[in-house]
């Protein structure tokens, strides 16, 4: 029987009393809005699992596989030993990445209650289909998977709650208090903790829902610290311990993880978590990851996938765009040897082509990740997604309406963006190009409004920036006023002039469609939106004379946009972006201090306008880079 207290409880009794309670769940309340509103992703951000480098036969029936040595004690129930649980749990994760998502479910599934590992494995594959899929039923069913998880860890773990207990337990430099198997049991608690206050929080936006889910994030971060002490404590006195380098590697992923994540956020967030105990270190987080990948635990590929969704996505989306491409491939290299046709590896190696350049090459995987698996459709969603993309650099605005409309209809991550990127695709187009598609773009863009969420009680940033673009298109307007690029700007919010900047031949052709744009504003009556649309154009004439090595130029199209901050009417945002890129041009030149005092005007000095947390993630990668340690 389950002992009634868990340490979650035990370990905030003490804390959540009187005025520190107060301050605990005010600081949490508003770094977790903070958080969930920054990093509004594109749907292709996604958990993965990672896979064992061991020979395991994948072609071998659920069956076959589901059958881990048991230890049973006369009159007592049936329990999996920590050997067959970590070799079953890594036999399933080759099956996840060879495509065969329901054989792995099947084989966690019959010791889920019963073994920490198969209950760690199951849930995770379960939340993953509800972060990708993001049906209500899903969501549900995940979050009852993780509840069953959550119980079964805690069937292994010390009676007495290891956040108590810990500080006694290290100061008389004994492990005996704590056996290797309930060491395990503590880092799967807090995996399965930190999916579970993940999906707490798109699961209603209710403030109990939203409370609860900070304070999960907060045990599973202290339990991860707590064990990193032990681990230290048992590689200083060399004690034996047969599975010691799978608790490493739990150790190594979940600290490592934490501390990249952490160091990600802008400084006023920082602030907030340092009040309650958070820090977070970029360097040491991937070292840790580095370490945790190039050993030989379970966890090891799940160290490399995390790296490797680092260097293809957040740093391009929450960062500056500057990516170590090698790094990337080099991890994913023995992926692509042992699973050619898993559909996620394929997915970071078309990523990786596109991040090259290779933009032909990137197609050609990522519909190749398409048509090796139909078992997962959001897989597809994904390489839709990233497809459209690639015809909104190359302009082939047919194709990319093509994609968005898959995503539309298919995809239930972010309706509001999606149709809001269709409308956006169609206006790039002829007339009569888009007659023949029989698309109504006034109405797509008047549909944005009514398709917005919300998650975690907060909308989604790049949802409020659309419904705010798609305003012009408001029956209460009048006639229309019509968006200028507006498929170009949302390019350049996701960091797509970071990819173009790549290819020369994309980057000019841009920047010709981009000064027809200005031509026509040139000719056309002054109306409420023309300051707003030329600063946008040249914002974007900017980018692309910057990315064609054309400083002076590109800086006289930015110093324009700033001249003009006070004559905005709408699109405030323009100004500050326009600073983050200004200072990027100053840094190329060689002037990194003039470089850093924009960036931080643009931090300090603007506040309250569209996608601010985003701009902020990018000033706090670019200051972390530019000057080591950055002094806020």
């Amino acid at each position: 029987m389950l002992r009634k207290d868990s340490s979650f409880s035990c370990f905030f009794k003490k804390d959540l009393v009187g005025e520190r309670e107060r301050d605990i769940f005010t600081v949490e309340r508003v770094l977790s809005s903070e958080v969930t509103a920054a990093i509004s992703l594109s749907p292709s951000d996604m958990a993965t699992s990672g896979f064992h480098f061991v020979p395991c036969d994948t072609k071998r029936t659920s069956r076959q596989l589901g059958a881990p040595a048991v230890g049973r004690a006369e009159g007592s129930s049936a329990k999996v030993d920590l050997k067959s649980g970590l070799e079953e749990c890594a036999a399933a994760l080759n099956l996840f990445l060879s495509n065969r998502f329901k054989d792995a479910l099947e084989l966690l599934r019959p010791w889920a209650k019963e073994s920490m590992y198969h209950a760690l494995g199951y849930s995770t594959i379960v939340v993953l289909q509800a972060v990708m899929t993001f049906e209500q039923q899903d969501i549900q069913n995940g979050i009852s998977a993780m509840k069953d998880a959550l119980q079964t860890c805690q069937k292994y773990r010390k009676k007495c709650t290891v956040v108590e207990s810990f500080s006694s337990l290290l100061s008389r430099g004994s492990l005996e208090q704590l056996s290797e198997e309930e060491m395990h049991a503590e880092i799967c608690y807090a995996e399965c903790l930190l999916q579970k206050a993940a999906l707490t929080f798109v699961q209603d936006e209710n403030m109990i829902n939203f409370i609860k889910g900070g304070l999960k994030i907060r045990t599973s971060y202290q339990i991860y610290k707590e064990c990193l002490s032990i681990l230290h404590v048992i590689q200083k006195n060399k004690e034996e311990q047969h599975f010691f380098y799978e608790f490493e590697g739990g150790v190594k992923l979940g600290t490592g993880a934490f501390n990249l994540m952490l160091s990600l956020l802008p400084a006023r967030i920082i602030r907030l978590l340092e009040f309650i105990g958070f820090s977070g270190n970029r360097d040491l987080g991937l070292l840790q990851l580095r370490e945790g990948a190039s050993g030989s635990s379970m966890r090891s590929p799940l160290c490399c996938l995390t790296i490797l969704a680092f260097h293809t996505y957040i740093s391009l989306i929450l960062g500056t765009g500057e990516v170590n491409v090698a790094e990337a491939e080099s991890l994913l290299a023995p992926f692509l040897q042992q699973f050619p046709n898993g559909s996620l590896i394929l997915f970071y190696h078309a990523r990786i082509e596109l991040l090259k350049g290779n933009a032909e090459k990137a197609q050609e995987t990522f519909r190749k990740c398409i048509s090796v698996q139909e078992e997962w459709k959001q897989f597809h969603h994904l390489c839709y997604w990233e497809l459209m993309w690639i015809y909104i650099y190359q302009q082939n605005w047919m194709q990319a309406y093509y994609y968005s409309d898959l995503l539309c209809k298919e995809s239930k991550w972010s309706k509001a963006t999606y149709v809001f990127l269709k409308a956006a695709i169609l206006s790039m187009l002829p007339e009569e190009e888009v007659a023949v598609t029989k698309e109504n773009v006034v109405s797509l863009f008047r549909q944005v409004d009514g398709l917005k969420q919300r998650i975690a009680g907060k909308s989604l940033p790049t949802e409020k920036f659309a419904v705010r673009k798609a305003r012009r298109y408001s029956p209460s307007s009048g006639v229309p006023g019509k968006l200028v690029l507006p498929a170009l700007e949302m390019m350049y919010v996701w960091n797509g002039f970071s990819i173009v900047g790549k290819r020369k031949d994309l980057s000019e052709n841009l920047l010709v469609t981009v000064e027809k744009a200005e031509e026509a504003l040139q000719n056309q009556n002054f109306t409420d939106y023309s300051v707003d649309d030329e600063c946008l154009v040249k914002l974007l004439k900017g980018c692309c004379l910057k990315n064609l090595q054309r400083p002076l130029q590109a800086e006289l199209c930015f110093n324009h946009v700033l001249e003009s901050e006070k004559l905005l009417k709408y699109d405030h945002y323009l100004v500050p972006f326009t600073l983050f890129e200004l200072a990027f041009l100053y840094k190329s030149q060689g002037e990194i201090d003039k470089a850093i005092k924009v960036l931080e005007t643009a931090r300090n000095n603007y506040k309250d306008y569209s996608l601010e947390s985003r701009l902020h993630f990018r000033i706090q990668a670019a200051l972390h880079l530019w000057k080591k340690p950055s002094s806020d």
